[in-house]
């Protein structure tokens, strides 16, 4: 990837985040309760995967598993920088915020394996097809 895309992809993960932020206020998300948070968490990967399904679509097969890392650093380092700055530091919280606020911790660990998984299922039905038309 290019250096302009590395920038794209941080700047734009860093707008998601702000997005989440801004939307968990005034408590960032406290003020639900954990099965509405569970709940939030799980229907929140249908769209999101969705999402990076479309776009890993676009990269070439040889360039999706790589490229679906960067996606996956991208949008899980600077999130958990973001939170810690957040919720560790200005609330106070210190390195116990991935226990209080564990419905963000589960998406440090998501993108590290749904988007490898949706490059390597984008891979399989690639073969698939090119199978059939041989």
């Amino acid at each position: 990837m290019s250096f302009k895309a590395h920038i794209r992809i941080f700047v734009f993960a860093s707008l998601v985040w702000i997005g989440f932020w801004l939307a968990g206020l005034p408590a960032y998300y406290q003020q639900y309760s954990q099965s509405a948070m569970i709940w939030f968490d799980a229907l929140l990967l249908l769209p999101i995967g969705g999402l990076f399904f479309f776009l890993l679509r676009k990269i070439p097969p040889s360039k999706r598993l790589r490229v679906s890392l960067w996606y996956g650093f991208y949008f899980t380092v600077p999130f958990l920088v973001y939170d810690w700055l957040y919720c560790g530091v200005h609330l106070g919280h210190g390195l116990g915020f991935l226990s209080t606020f564990w419905y963000l911790t589960v998406y440090y660990a998501v993108p590290w394996i749904g988007l490898p998984l949706i490059a390597i299922v984008l891979g399989l039905e690639r073969s698939k097809q090119s199978g059939r038309h041989a």
